[in-house]
This record gives C-alpha cells, sequence and structure tokens, in this order.
C-alpha cells in the first residue's frame, strides 16, 4: 500500500484510503473543475474539504502542498513511474488528470493544443475576470463608492462571454461535439457567475444564448451535477 505519511498535509488530514488519490478542495469554480473531472473519468478519490473560514489554507500542512495557498491541490499516490505525485493549479491538474487516463483531451495533436488553449482562455481571462466581478458586485468591493472597478469587470466579462458565445455557435461544445478538458474548465466559472455571484443581469446573459445553452447541457451531465457538490459541507 502506498505510504503518503511523507507528505505534511496528511497530518492534518489523514488519508484513510491511501490508494486513492487524494483531493484537497471546496466547490467553488476552481475547486469543481478537478471533482468534475474525477467524476466523468471514473477515478477512485478521497476528498478533504479545506476550511476558509478557519483559513486552513494558510495552514503549514496546506501550504506544504501548495505554498500558493489556493485550492484545489492533489495527491496522486500513482504518479508517473507509480511514485506520489502532489500538484497544484486546477488547470495542470486538469491536462495531468486527462493524460493519465486517456480521457477528455483529443488524441489529435493538433486538436490538442486546440482544447489547451481554450483552457488557457479560461484559466487567464474567465476565472481571474470573473472572480475581480464578483468581488466588485457581491463582496466587500460593492461597497466602493467609485464604481469604475466594477464596470471595469462587467466589461470585460461581457467580451469574454462575447467571445465564447461566437465560438459555440454550430457547437455542441467547444471543441465542437466532442466534451473536453476545455468545457470542464469553462462552465463552472458561467455557473458560478450567473448563479452564486448573481451577476446575470449586469452582464446581460440573455445576450449570450449559445454559452447558456452549453450551460444547461453540461448542468445536466450526472458527474457535473455531483461534481459540483464535492467536497460537500459538513452536517450540521
Amino acid at each position: 500500500m502506498t505510504d503518503l505519511n511523507q507528505f505534511l498535509i496528511t497530518q492534518k488530514w489523514p488519508a484513510q484510503h491511501p490508494d486513492r488519490l487524494q483531493l484537497y478542495s471546496l466547490p467553488t469554480p476552481n475547486g469543481v473543475k478537478v471533482s468534475i473531472m474525477l467524476e466523468e473519468v471514473k477515478l477512485p478519490y478521497e476528498v478533504h474539504r479545506i476550511a476558509f473560514d478557519k483559513n486552513e489554507q494558510t495552514s503549514p500542512e496546506f501550504m506544504a502542498l501548495n505554498p500558493n495557498n489556493k485550492i484545489p491541490a492533489i495527491i496522486d499516490p500513482d504518479g508517473p513511474g507509480g511514485k506520489p505525485l502532489p500538484l497544484f493549479e486546477s488547470g495542470a491538474i486538469l491536462l495531468y488528470l486527462a493524460e493519465k487516463t486517456g480521457q477528455l483531451l483529443p488524441a489529435d495533436p493538433a486538436r490538442r493544443y486546440e482544447a489547451i488553449q481554450w483552457l488557457m482562455f479560461q484559466m487567464g481571462g474567465i476565472g481571474p475576470m470573473f472572480g475581480q466581478l464578483g468581488f466588485f458586485h457581491k463582496f466587500a468591493g460593492r461597497e466602493y463608492e467609485d464604481k469604475r472597478p466594477r464596470d471595469r469587470y462587467v466589461h470585460e466579462a461581457r467580451r469574454l462571454l462575447g467571445v465564447l458565445d461566437a465560438h459555440l455557435r454550430g457547437r455542441d461544445w467547444i471543441m465542437g461535439d466532442e466534451y473536453t478538458i476545455a468545457d470542464i474548465a469553462t462552465f463552472p466559472w458561467v455557473n458560478n457567475l450567473i448563479g452564486f455571484y448573481d451577476a446575470g443581469e449586469i452582464v446581460g446573459f440573455d445576450r449570450f444564448p449559445e454559452v447558456g445553452r452549453v450551460l444547461e447541457t453540461f448542468r445536466a451531465r450526472p458527474a457535473v451535477a455531483e461534481g459540483l457538490q464535492i467536497p460537500r459541507a459538513p452536517a450540521a
């Protein structure tokens, strides 16, 4: 059996199933990318909830795995060469899991890089811009009298939605008829924008029907419905 005791994080979050991939996360847009991916590829995993309300992401144990103190992070006990692999950054984790399982990333080199470019579009654009809009629209930033920062992110969110909407015309998914990690990366953020952030009206989400169409198809996938809830909140 794989020994994960070499990783400091297991002192705070012991592995009950050390033979399974260990996921350290919360059900945020970045967090659920990985839980959805794991549900889609049916790779056994054990989940550990990192409580931000207790600042567990800044604990020495967690930061030994991710010095950037962000979720998600993983330890794969069966990494390359059969050795445990620790990994952080959701985009890197999606790429790793796709290559490990041979799923949800095109085999053809040209299409593979096309999918990766859309993954990077999410990582560099949609995630940061939607996240900033959430701060200025829903969280502490909404109290700022100067609305120029909020409006800057509103306009950029609209622009990014427009790029995505135009690309999706005539396509089932970002890569056409092939569901990939590009979709798994992107649509949790779209879902969060109009759901948790309640920003659908301010960005004029109805103006982007193709994005809305694919989002509904995405939500209907059983692996997505399950992954969006993981890690679950502790019982009251």
